[in-house]
């Protein structure tokens, strides 16, 4: 899969061509990835790129023009390098709330290649989007300065569903991969500043330490992203959900406040706050500027 990003700072994306999991599956030729800058399409001695908003109101908008020529030119290079189709999409806080599922949905598009427009200021014209863009998305209902750090976070979320970047068995084990929250995870040493690791996962029983990571996740997803669960439940919860959201209610949180001591068995001493928290996250959607 190739990548090509619309943006004014091609060297933010360095992030993830030059380290981690992405780093390496680039290295591998897993996936491919180039920047253009709209600066390189304009015809004044100062490469503008952005304007005042019709209407007045705050900031600058970004124009329509070289944006336009840069998807073109995108567009052109993933042709030659062998793309099928290109699919534009613009990050944006009107676009629509990105999920896993469509994560995985852009991941299993073979041979496709995707344009990344990185939108900065107040905006951008609108005529752009409606000629050039086939889709707005947005990563959560908070601002940031520019459309590069939510592209490059989509990047990384789909380079890791592609074949050869992770083993397939960490990508089925990660949060979301079936719609619920990962469970807690622990490492040497056993006993640490008097927090002990749950005894089942000391036990070497396999179907147990599966039925509590199980009990755990659901647990977790429950108070964390009750959403989930209703979205599970009205898409009709496949089996087990029902039949372990029992085990789920009664499994014992591991997540307690910091001044609580978490016994080996892995039951917590306090309830944890952040019902705010929880509420907050079911009204998850995208602010991208």
């Amino acid at each position: 899969m190739r990548f090509d990003a619309i943006t004014l700072f091609p060297e933010m994306f360095e992030a993830v061509t030059r380290h981690g999991i992405t780093r390496r599956a680039l290295v591998q030729g897993v996936w491919q990835f180039a920047a253009v800058n709209p600066r390189d399409f304009t015809t004044d001695n100062h490469r503008t790129v952005d304007d005042r908003p019709f209407g007045g109101g705050p900031g600058m908008v970004m124009l329509a023009e070289p944006l336009a020529q840069a998807v073109a030119s995108a567009r052109a290079a993933q042709s030659a390098a062998g793309c099928t189709a290109t699919h534009v999409v613009a990050l944006t806080p009107n676009g629509t709330p990105l999920t896993d599922q469509r994560v995985r949905e852009l991941a299993g598009r073979a041979g496709t290649g995707i344009v990344l427009v990185c939108g900065r200021y107040e905006g951008i014209d609108q005529r752009f989007l409606d000629a050039c863009v086939d889709e707005e998305i947005s990563i959560g209902d908070f601002l940031v300065s520019g459309g590069e750090v939510a592209a490059m976070a989509l990047i990384d979320a789909i380079v890791r569903q592609l074949p050869g970047a992770l083993k397939e068995s960490s990508v089925a084990d990660e949060s979301f991969a079936d719609g619920l929250l990962d469970a807690p995870h622990y490492t040497r040493p056993e006993m640490w500043r008097g927090r002990g690791v749950p005894d089942v996962l000391l036990s070497g029983h396999h179907a147990d330490i599966a039925r509590w990571r199980r009990a755990q996740r659901l647990a977790r997803t429950e108070r964390v992203r009750p959403d989930l669960i209703e979205r599970l439940r009205l898409a009709g919860a496949p089996q087990g959900l029902q039949q372990t959201r029992g085990d789920a209610r009664g499994a014992a949180s591991v997540e307690g406040a910091a001044s609580h001591v978490v016994p080996s068995s892995g039951a917590a001493t306090a309830t944890p706050t952040g019902v705010n928290a929880a509420a907050a996250a079911q009204n998850g959607r995208t602010t991208m500027v």
